[in-house]
């Protein structure tokens, strides 16, 4: 063989091997920095961090005026055990929010309530640094220590439809944080002096950003 075809092949393994020298590692650290928090049957994680409360438009017409509802936050708490890979059952819950309903010329109230809810929630989890999540379950909204220059306001408890969906991303194999947005169906009626005055409507959407750690 020619001096020049083997000093060609020479230099060609030296650049194999510097390529293994280099990307080798390369991939290692990249593996390194990408966090497993795969979720399996058994696990519980913990989420702390803030919610949005943001009432639909057009919250229904009460003593036959429309109403609105103003937007409220607070902090939150969530907790979820895995039934399955992937697949748990959450609970949410917060410190009590507080809104004021204001019926357009006749005058305003406010209450406070907790809305806690339980999902079923699937966590698409593909091996990545994000992982989205997607679920459904039912809400309860207990409403209390309404007040109102108008006389004895009530707002019923409310039962509804709640649907999630957001994304996880990881900081480390056991933490991540949360971005996340739920609707949920709340409709209760009002009474004032104890006579029914209509239906609210308040439909919120709840944008919520939390710290998760698993156990």
């Amino acid at each position: 063989m020619a001096t020049g075809g083997v000093m060609a092949m020479m230099r060609a393994r030296m650049e194999r091997e510097n390529m293994k020298t280099i990307v080798l590692p390369f991939l290692l650290a990249l593996g390194a920095a990408t966090p497993a928090l795969a979720q399996s049957a058994g696990d519980w994680t913990l989420g702390f961090g803030l919610g949005y409360v943001e009432p639909k438009d057009n919250n229904g017409l009460l003593a036959g005026a429309p109403t609105t509802i103003n937007s409220n936050t607070r902090p939150t708490i969530t907790a979820e055990y895995f039934i399955r890979d992937n697949l748990g059952v959450e609970l949410l819950a917060a410190t009590p929010f507080k809104h004021t309903v204001t019926i357009q010329g006749v005058g305003t109230a406010t209450t406070k309530h907790l809305p806690p809810t339980v999902s079923l929630v699937y966590h698409f989890d593909n091996g990545g640094k994000f992982v989205p999540f997607a679920g459904a379950g039912l809400n309860y909204t207990v409403f209390f220590s309404e007040k109102s220059a108008l006389g004895n306001v009530k707002i019923d408890d409310s039962f509804g439809l709640a649907l999630k969906a957001g994304f996880d991303v990881k900081v480390s194999a056991n933490d991540a944080i949360r971005t996340e947005v739920r609707w949920i169906d709340i409709s209760s009626d009002v009474k004032l002096n104890g006579t029914k005055i209509g239906k609210t409507n308040i439909d919120p959407l709840v944008v919520g950003v939390s710290y998760v750690h698993k156990f």
